[in-house]
């Protein structure tokens, strides 16, 4: 009986076919252990990615690697390439895109096929991985050993001073500013001068009234 198991997500489809080998035949969701196809789709992106086990082996491989490797900031080394098919993906000038290379197996005779991925379909992609592997029934003979990288592939700590230039260059505005406020003169401050106020016992005159005209 032919099995599919897909993986979708926004922006990326990850689509294998294969056949069970028969260990678990009562069970609902019958295992996926014998790979036929692979395909992986991209949306906007006419190109499809296909191969067999070592296709998928390989790219799961490859997107493990390089998330890591974005996510710590430290540059993990790539997986090590087979003599048969197999995936790499690196960084481009534009720290937006990222290259996925496929190398089909020589014996194919066919040129490698690069798709160059934004962030967010590099993002599904690894969702979409990630969801394979973690499906107990897809090639449950399959998994990635996640190792931390050598202290080798650490990036050099930066100079003691030149982490200390931004604190001391803060001090030294501070301390001009300070000076500046100091120079300036003070401003004279005059005070008010006091408003006379009638007495409250004076009374105003009034104005004598008009005779009456005839």
């Amino acid at each position: 009986m032919n099995i599919r198991r897909q993986y979708s997500l926004p922006n990326c489809t990850l689509l294998l076919e294969g056949l069970s080998d028969g260990s678990d035949a009562s069970a609902l969701r019958p295992p996926l252990s014998i790979v036929v196809s692979v395909q992986c789709q991209f949306v906007g992106i006419n190109q499809t990615l296909e191969g067999g086990r070592a296709f998928i082996e390989s790219l799961a491989q490859a997107v493990s690697h390089y998330a890591q490797s974005c996510l710590s900031g430290i540059p993990h080394p790539p997986p090590p390439k087979t003599t048969g098919e197999y995936c790499e993906l690196t960084t481009l000038a534009d720290p937006f895109l990222h290259r996925l290379t496929w190398y089909p197996a020589p014996e194919l005779h066919q040129a490698p096929v690069s798709i160059d991925l934004s962030t967010v379909q590099l993002f599904d992609l690894i969702e979409a991985v990630d969801q394979f592997i973690a499906d107990a029934q897809t090639l449950p003979d399959f998994s990635i050993k996640l190792e931390p990288a050598s202290r080798r592939y650490r990036l050099p700590d930066e100079p003691l001073a030149q982490r200390l230039i931004p604190a001391t260059l803060g001090f030294v505005s501070l301390a001009v500013a300070a000076v500046v406020v100091y120079l300036l003169p003070i401003p004279e401050v005059k005070k008010p001068e006091p408003r006379p106020m009638a007495s409250p016992t004076q009374t105003v005159p009034m104005p004598p009234a008009s005779p009456p005209s005839p």
